[in-house]
């Protein structure tokens, strides 16, 4: 079963740095566009970064822009979102998805086909 499977969630303090990885298992993020979202309790699932298929071209959440950073590499199918000066507002689990081939970055949730688990990330003040 095809899956994409997320890591490098967990608890820290506010200001601290974490990086998530979203590996493809039986899917390949080559040529496919990259999504990062996040879902806190009791909100609904937000977007929060985005790149294109060939990683060229990035797009970003106003409320993570400057610390956060989606990156991939494609000799080990995974892409990444590393964040830092983490606040207690991005305590959530975030997911990784795959996006349409040969596209742009998408920030609608409808544009991906594919969805990781998740990883919880806690930020304690």
């Amino acid at each position: 079963q095809p899956r994409l499977v997320e890591s490098g969630g967990g608890v820290v303090q506010a200001g601290d740095s974490l990086r998530l990885s979203c590996v493809g298992s039986g899917y390949t993020i080559i040529r496919r566009a990259m999504g990062w979202f996040r879902r806190s309790p009791g909100k609904e699932r937000e977007f929060v970064a985005a790149d294109s298929w060939d990683g060229g071209s990035t797009i970003y959440a106003d409320s993570v822009k400057g610390r956060f950073t989606i990156s991939r590499d494609i000799t080990k199918n995974t892409v990444y979102l590393q964040m830092n000066s983490l606040e207690p507002e991005d305590t959530a689990v975030y997911s990784c998805a795959r996006g349409p081939q040969m596209g742009g970055p998408k920030s609608s949730i409808s544009a991906y086909s594919a969805w990781g688990q998740g990883t919880q990330v806690t930020v304690s003040s």
